[in-house]
């Protein structure tokens, strides 16, 4: 494989140097044309495509077996893309100035954002950024928790979160996965400083500023547009806390949680407090009817791995979507296997930009797996669909589309669907819909300002706000100020809480889940309105809508083609992002929601 072909100008041999040297002369005073930038910008394609198919199969083999030697393995690829990266990103700069068709001008800034992190032109600092990459990866995947006179993993601890009411258990399997994060501290001020000058190199203040330019609007705008979008959902969340506050404090009593302030972080049920479903029984409505155990459902009709699997398939069939190829099913992996360590954190991959989808997960069968198995399918359907676009618009309209379009589809898992499919016989009465909503609140609103917080926190991170010695105070600030959310002890001077979440380490930017959260509750609006659906938007299921799902295959077939404002008007007719859609879903359970709060200070 010719990975790096026409990078480089050269003579062939030394008696031809002079004449050689007047050619080159003669070219590079030949004014550069927009059919020279065409032809560059195809050939970067082209060896980008072939370098990252590389990189994407050498890091499925080293998720699926995580060891020394796949370590070395990738991170000599990931130090081969980058590098690659950042010559082409480097050498379109002679294209600046010319006056390029729209299509082939997104391409140039798209190119320069082909790394999450860029490197420098520094052959040594480009090997280190590399390596620093892959050691915190393996560093939080293979993190293990002394507790209980055994050493438990991620997933361990995560149950304990999830299923225990004991505040001391909660806090040692808290704490506990937090003191894998220590050692990372210096390698990540470290990886932080070479990236920050390859961005500059490329001509952004830091790489805070280049993920934000990657939305087709200036870097502070788009700071803004999220800022107004948490604010349009921001009473939602704050009634929700409040009611969730005073339950838990009712619970545990004042001594664990007080009536008024920020929520211990540990006794949401979810290791990061990101979603609060795992503490439904802890604040379900009293005086809601009984809604749908799906997790009892799906054991009750024997469902394992595959089988939820296939369910999501068949959802994304009923829509008029191509079944899944064989090597779909050959090559993914559905269950933790028994004899290695892997990386457990659900994901979607598209391994030729073609075809070869697969997901990687250690399925649980339980309603949050059911669910996230349609979030990653949600993934690979969007590959398949946008495969005919180039290199570069090989992706989502902008990266919330991308976590969004599975969400989206999950949302239409009513109990209505689960009827249809067999899971559940009978449908609950219309008075379960505030418990359905709670459950569903607790996933996807308590998320939205974690999702925002996240980058929120990186973002003064690159631009030097926070620098390593109040890394973790910088953290904690965010957490309270936009979750109402607290360290439940003393933090150690050398914690490093941050990199206790895999997507710090792992370097995945987290805007998009946050936009993914508005998103999705946007498409489905909007789907519905097609559907001709006239009742609560909760109740609402485009499962079997063929018309619905070609005006969905349409937006999805455009990839990042055209600027995402283009896509989002192709489906719901909007060119905005809006989380007033999210405020019409939960609409029932907020007016529930402000009764119950009547008489509390609510706020922290």
């Amino acid at each position: 494989m010719t990975r790096f072909k026409g990078l480089a100008f050269g003579c062939s041999c030394m008696a031809l140097l002079a004449a050689c040297g007047e050619e080159k002369a003669v070219m590079q005073d030949a004014p550069l044309t927009v059919a020279d930038a065409a032809a560059f910008m195809e050939d970067a394609e082209t060896q980008l495509s072939e370098a990252g198919q590389h990189l994407e199969r050498l890091s499925w083999v080293n998720a699926n077996f995580i060891t020394y030697d796949t370590n070395m393995l990738v991170a000599n690829a990931d130090e081969d893309f980058i590098k690659l990266s950042v010559s082409l990103a480097n050498a379109a700069k002679k294209y600046q100035g010319l006056d390029m068709p729209a299509d082939l001008a997104r391409k140039f800034e798209k190119l320069k954002q082909t790394m999450v992190l860029p490197a420098p032109e520094d052959a040594a600092k480009t090997a280190s950024l590399a390596r620093i990459k892959a050691d915190l990866t393996a560093t939080y995947s293979t993190g293990k928790v002394a507790m209980e006179g055994e050493e438990k993993t991620l997933g361990d601890v995560s149950d304990i979160i999830a299923s225990d009411r004991t505040p001391e258990r909660l806090l040692a399997a808290w704490d506990g996965w937090r003191k894998v994060s220590v050692p990372m501290k210096s390698d990540y001020a470290e990886m932080v400083a070479i990236a920050n000058e390859g961005a500059k190199e490329l001509g952004y203040a830091d790489v805070g500023a280049m993920w934000r330019a990657g939305y087709d609007m200036d870097p502070d705008e788009f700071a803004k547009v999220a800022d107004k979008l948490w604010d349009q959902v921001k009473p939602l969340y704050t009634a929700l806390h409040c009611y969730v506050r005073a339950e838990l404090s009712d619970y545990y009593g004042d001594r664990v949680v007080a009536d008024a302030g920020p929520i211990p972080a540990h006794l949401l049920g979810n290791m990061w407090a990101q979603a609060w479903g795992n503490i439904y029984p802890l604040v379900k409505p009293e005086t809601s009817a009984s809604g749908v155990d799906v997790t009892a459902a799906l054991k009750e009709k024997g469902y394992d791995a595959i089988k939820m699997v296939k369910t999501g398939e068949g959802f994304f069939s009923s829509l008029g979507f191509e079944p899944l190829p064989d090597t779909f099913w050959e090559r993914s992996l559905f269950t933790k296997p028994e004899d290695r360590e892997v990386i457990c954190h659900a994901s979607a991959w598209d391994l030729d930009g073609k075809n070869d989808v697969r997901i990687k997960m250690c399925t649980k069968v339980n309603d949050v797996d059911f669910t996230t198995v349609h979030h990653e399918l949600g993934h690979n359907y969007y590959q398949r669909a946008y495969q005919n676009n180039t290199y570069l618009h090989l992706t989502g309209a902008n990266d919330g589309f991308h976590e969004a379009i599975g969400d989206m589809v999950a949302l239409s898992i009513t109990p209505e669907y689960l009827q249809k499919i067999g899971l559940i016989s009978d449908v609950p009465p219309e008075e379960a819909d505030i418990g359905l909503l709670m459950k569903r609140a607790l996933d996807k609103v308590a998320f939205l300002p974690f999702g925002l917080m996240v980058d929120k926190w990186r973002w003064q991170v690159f631009s030097g706000e926070l620098t390593p010695e109040n890394y973790n105070d910088g953290w904690w600030k965010l957490r309270e100020e936009y979750q109402g959310i607290k360290a439940p002890n003393d933090r150690p001077a050398d914690a490093f809480d941050p990199g206790a979440k895999f997507h710090i380490p792992g370097n995945t930017p987290y805007m998009r889940y946050f936009l993914a959260h508005i998103l999705q509750f946007q498409f489905h609006k909007a789907a519905c309105e097609q559907a001709g659906w006239e009742g609560p938007l909760h109740r609402c299921s485009i499962y079997g809508n063929k018309e619905v799902g070609d005006r969905f295959k349409a937006m999805l077939e455009m990839g990042a083609s055209k600027p995402w404002p283009e896509a989002l008007e192709a489906f719901t007719g909007s060119r905005e992002m809006d989380g007033s859609a999210v405020v019409a879903y939960f609409a029932p359970l907020k007016q529930w929601l402000d009764k119950q709060n009547e008489g509390r200070t609510c706020g922290w």
